[in-house]
C-alpha cells in the first residue's frame, strides 16, 4: 500500500509541475504582449500601455491630444500586431508539436508538407501576374486568397495519394511534401524571372514573413484559427500520444494511424495556411518551440500541446519586439526568427535527450 501511495504522490507531483510550467508559459506570453505594446519608435512605458489598453476597452475617452495619440499607437497600431504575434506563434507552435508527434520526426514542422511553398507560389502569382483564383479580386486581398488556396494543395495531394495507395507511412507523407515543395519552388522561380523590380521586392518581403500588416480587419481570423487548432489538438492529444508508437502498436490499441495522420494533416494545413496567408513564411517557430518544451515536459501531448502554443506565442512576441527595433525601419520578423532559431535549434539537437522521443 505504501508503495502505491508513494507512486501516486510522485505522479501527482510531476503532473503538478507540468501544469505549472504550462501556466507559466501562458503567463509569460501575455506579459510579453505588454512589452510589445510599449516597445517601438514612440516611447510608451510598460504600465502606461496596459493603462491605455484598459481605458480603451472600458470606453474611457482620451483627455488631451497626446493621450489620443498614445491611444491610437497602442490600440490601432501595436495591439493588433501583438495579437497577431500571439495567434501566429501559438498556431505554429501547436501545429509543429502535432506534426512532430504524428510523423515521429524531430525535424517536422508546420511547413513540412509543402504548405509554405504552396503559399509562396500563390502569393507570387498574385503579386507578379495579378492573377487570383477568385475572379475580379486584386491587391492584398488577392495575395491572401491565393496564398491560402495554394497552401492547401499539398494536403490535397497527400490525401489523394492516400486514397489510391493503401499504405502511406509518415515518411512517405514527408517525401510527398518535399516533392510538392520542389515543384512549387520551381514555378515560383520562373515567375520571379518575369517580375518587375517592384513586384520582386513585394515577393521578397512576403517570403521573409511580416507582422506589420496585422490590423483589426484580419487579426480575428488568425486568433480564431489558432484557437481552433489548440482546442482540436488538445482533444486529440491522447491519439497523438498513440501515434508516437509504431503503426503496429497503434493498431493494437484500436487507432488507425493512416486516418489519424490525415486528420492531423488537414487541421495543420488549415491553421498554418491561414497564418501564412496573412503574414508570409515565419520559420523556426513551429520547429523550435516544441523542442524547447519537450526538454521540460517530455513528449506527453496532453501537456506538450498547450505548452507549445504558449511558448510559440511568447517566442514570436519577443522576437517581434526585437525585430521592430533593429535599424531605422526595423526588420521583418521572419529574418530575426531565422537568425535566432537556426543556432538555437542546433543547440537543442546537441543537448536533447533521445529519451524524450521515446
Amino acid at each position: 500500500m505504501d508503495g502505491r501511495y508513494a507512486f501516486k504522490r510522485d505522479y501527482n507531483a510531476i503532473r503538478k509541475r507540468k501544469m505549472l510550467f504550462v501556466g507559466g508559459c501562458i503567463l509569460v506570453a501575455f506579459v510579453a504582449m505588454g512589452l510589445q505594446l510599449s516597445v517601438g519608435k514612440y516611447d510608451i512605458t510598460f504600465l502606461e500601455s496596459y493603462g491605455i489598453l484598459f481605458d480603451h476597452i472600458m470606453g474611457v475617452d482620451p483627455v488631451t491630444d497626446l493621450d489620443a495619440k498614445k491611444d491610437y499607437v497602442v490600440w490601432d497600431l501595436r495591439f493588433p500586431r501583438a495579437l497577431a504575434s500571439l495567434a501566429v506563434g501559438a498556431g505554429l507552435g501547436v501545429c509543429g508539436a502535432a506534426m512532430q508527434s504524428t510523423l515521429r520526426n524531430p525535424l517536422a514542422d508546420p511547413y513540412t508538407t509543402g504548405i509554405s511553398a504552396g503559399a509562396g507560389l500563390g502569393a507570387c502569382l498574385a503579386l507578379v501576374s495579378g492573377v487570383c483564383v477568385v475572379p475580379f479580386l486584386y491587391g492584398e486581398a488577392a495575395t491572401v486568397v491565393n496564398a491560402f488556396v495554394f497552401s492547401l494543395i499539398p494536403a490535397f495531394v497527400i490525401i489523394g495519394i492516400s486514397a489510391v495507395k493503401k499504405k502511406v507511412t509518415s515518411s512517405m507523407m514527408i517525401l510527398i511534401g518535399i516533392a510538392v515543395m520542389y515543384v512549387f519552388t520551381a514555378f515560383t522561380t520562373l515567375l520571379k524571372l518575369t517580375a518587375s523590380d517592384e513586384s520582386l521586392e513585394d515577393v521578397y518581403m512576403w517570403n521573409v514573413g511580416l507582422l506589420g500588416k496585422a490590423s483589426w480587419d484580419n487579426v480575428w481570423v488568425m486568433l480564431l484559427f489558432a484557437l481552433i487548432g489548440i482546442v482540436l489538438f488538445q482533444y486529440l492529444s491522447g491519439r497523438l500520444n498513440i501515434l508516437t508508437m509504431s503503426d503496429g502498436g497503434a493498431r493494437s490499441l484500436g487507432v488507425d494511424p493512416k486516418r489519424e495522420r490525415l486528420i492531423v494533416l488537414v487541421i495543420v494545413s488549415l491553421v498554418t495556411s491561414v497564418m501564412v496567408a496573412f503574414t508570409g513564411t515565419i520559420g523556426f517557430v513551429g520547429l523550435v518551440a516544441p523542442h524547447m518544451v519537450r526538454m521540460f515536459l517530455g513528449s506527453d501531448n496532453r501537456f506538450l500541446i498547450p505548452a507549445s502554443a504558449a511558448f510559440g506565442a511568447m517566442l514570436l512576441i519577443c522576437t517581434d519586439c526585437l525585430a521592430k527595433n533593429i535599424g531605422v525601419a526595423g526588420l521583418p520578423v521572419g529574418v530575426v526568427t531565422a537568425c535566432i532559431g537556426g543556432p538555437l535549434f542546433l543547440y537543442l539537437l546537441l543537448k536533447q535527450r533521445k529519451a524524450i522521443w521515446n
